[in-house]
Formats: C-alpha cells, sequence, structure tokens
C-alpha cells in the first residue's frame, strides 16, 4: 500500500452537551491571526492596531454572511433541489463558505467599519491583504477535518485518504464491524491551497517592503494572486459541481475576479503611495 496523508474520522468534539466543531475552530483560528497581522501592519499606514479589532467586528460578520450567500447560490441542490433541507442552508457548521462571497461582503463591512473608525478603507485592504491570504489557508485545514475539497484519484505519496462523510454527524461512516469506510486516495486539493495561499502572503509582504506601492494596489495583487492558484485546484477536483458552457463555476469567477484583481492595481496607479516613509527611506540608500 502506498504512504497517504490520513484524514480525521472525526470533525467534532463534545464537551458535555457541548459540539465543538474543527471547521469553526479552522475559521476562527484564521480570523484571530488576520486581525493580529492586520493591527501590525496598520502601524506602518499611521493608524493605531487596535483599530484592526474595531473594523474587524464589521468586517467578519459580513464575511461569514456572504460566503454562505454564494455558497448557497452556487450549490442550492442540497438545500432547495430535490430531497433537499431549506433550513440546512444556516447550518454554517457543517461546512460550506465561499470565498468569493467572503471577500465581496467582508469588504462591504470593511469599509463600513473604516469609516466609522476613521481608518481609510484602502489603508485598511492593504493591511489585511497577507492577513486574509493567512486566514485561507488555516480555514482550509477545516475541509480536513470534514474530509471534503479533494481531488483525483491519486497514487502519488502525498495522496489523502478520504472517508465517507455523516455531514450532520460530523464523523465518519462506519461499516458494520466499526471501521470508517474509506472511499479512496485523492490529490489534497485543501492542502495545495493553503500552501499557495501562504506563498501568496509571503510574495505580498515582500513586494509590501520592496516597492512603493499606491494605495488600494496590494490589496489589487492579492485579488490577482489567489485567483491564479484556485483555478489550477479547482480543475483538480473531482466532486460535483455546477458548471457554465461545462465548466465549474467557480473557474469562471477565478476569470472574472482575476481580471478585477488587474483593474484595482491599474486604477490604484495614479493615488498616494501607500506608505510614504518607506518610499522615502528607498531613495536616501
Amino acid at each position: 500500500m502506498p504512504a497517504s496523508i490520513p484524514s480525521p474520522t472525526s470533525g467534532v468534539w463534545h464537551l458535555g452537551p457541548f459540539p465543538v466543531r474543527a471547521y469553526a475552530l479552522c475559521i476562527l483560528t484564521g480570523i484571530v491571526a488576520a486581525v493580529w497581522i492586520t493591527g501590525r501592519r496598520l502601524v506602518d499606514r499611521g493608524h493605531a492596531a487596535e483599530k484592526s479589532i474595531d473594523i474587524a467586528a464589521w468586517a467578519v460578520p459580513f464575511g461569514i454572511v456572504g460566503g454562505r450567500v454564494y455558497h448557497v447560490i452556487t450549490t442550492p441542490q442540497p438545500y432547495f433541489g430535490e430531497g433537499g433541507h431549506p433550513l440546512k442552508a444556516f447550518a454554517i457548521w457543517e461546512g460550506g463558505l465561499g470565498i468569493w462571497g467572503a471577500i465581496a461582503l467582508g469588504a462591504v463591512g470593511a469599509w463600513l467599519g473604516a469609516r466609522r473608525h476613521g481608518v481609510s478603507f484602502l489603508d485598511y485592504v492593504d493591511a489585511a491583504a497577507p492577513g486574509v491570504a493567512v486566514a485561507q489557508a488555516l480555514g482550509r485545514w477545516g475541509n480536513w477535518f470534514n474530509n471534503e475539497l479533494y481531488g483525483r484519484e491519486t497514487d502519488v505519496p502525498w495522496g489523502l485518504t478520504i472517508h465517507q462523510w455523516d455531514n450532520g454527524a460530523g464523523r465518519a461512516v462506519r461499516d458494520a464491524a466499526g471501521d470508517p469506510v474509506v472511499l479512496g486516495t485523492f490529490h489534497p486539493t485543501f492542502l495545495y491551497e493553503s500552501l499557495w495561499c501562504l506563498l501568496l502572503a509571503l510574495v505580498l509582504v515582500l513586494v509590501d517592503r520592496r516597492r512603493a506601492l499606491r494605495k488600494g494596489q496590494l490589496f489589487g495583487l492579492y485579488v490577482v494572486g489567489y485567483p491564479l492558484g484556485r483555478v489550477v485546484f479547482e480543475l483538480m477536483r473531482s466532486d460535483e459541481a455546477n458548471r457554465i458552457f461545462g465548466v465549474r463555476v467557480n473557474v469562471w469567477t477565478s476569470i472574472l475576479v482575476f481580471a478585477l484583481g488587474l483593474y484595482l492595481v491599474w486604477a490604484g496607479r495614479r493615488r498616494e503611495v501607500a506608505v510614504p516613509a518607506r518610499s522615502a527611506s528607498h531613495h536616501t540608500e
């Protein structure tokens, strides 16, 4: 038998009557990391680090709602299709947050929060971009716990063992002998995307330090960079997905978001420099 990456057989633990779901913990860990990173980076832009928490109080709820709405709209069958359960559209703990919707509506929440707390919206999104990528990287591990978002079957040594999953119970289905039912070994696309997001975060930080970018351009680079990897991983996935002209919806969305990112970078070329002090230091070296 070839080596493979194991998957958990349970994604929930119980503290008395209270279920603790790994998916939610991964999302929360990502949010905490993003808020901390954003706070440190806001200081470079002349704002108090605490503003990151204030604005996140707006951006995070908007982002969660946006992520769920995007997921339900693009994958309506489990909720509104034949045999679907409409109320499960609210069961976020079972998985199902679309990053595109999370970023879009999260940005609306960030805009409202930034206005309320006296922070330039462009300063905030530039400061937040690397942290958002790190949050995505951490959040993807929730998919590992839920045995979801995997690619095609494979025999590579880093293949991922996947179990048949009971979403409601948050654990693997077991056979008559009590053993978890294994579906096979698949490409760990959740891991590929997690590593891509970490690489993207590193690149954004390095570019921000070494280039005199204009306000909003770093966020534009994030919007350009994430879809480049997402298209590849999306095409590797083997799960059922809604399609337009035979192509997965998320591939089309990736292409549109990539184009939007290019526009954001281009539109920012005449704005003021994002971190003027850093730009001046470049000229004196």
